[in-house]
């Protein structure tokens, strides 16, 4: 009845963006964030089925996302 508003979270928009880690192998997709200075990534959370992708994109204000194998 009464829910609260999802807040938006945030992340660092000048140092790190938006990836989809892809296993070729197993098909195991990771969400997160890719420093784009030092490549290091940092895990945010499994993606198993669209659902998740789209919970991933609106929790940080996300229209799309890159995937990386």
């Amino acid at each position: 009845m009464f829910h609260k508003k999802a807040k938006r979270k945030e992340y660092d928009e000048k140092n790190q963006k938006p990836v989809i880690h892809c296993s070729i192998c197993t098909g195991e997709q990771v969400a997160g964030f890719k420093n784009i200075h030092t490549g290091k990534f940092e895990e945010v959370m499994l993606i198993k089925g669209e659902k998740d992708l789209e919970a991933f994109l609106a929790m940080y204000g996300l229209d799309e996302v890159t995937k990386e194998y």
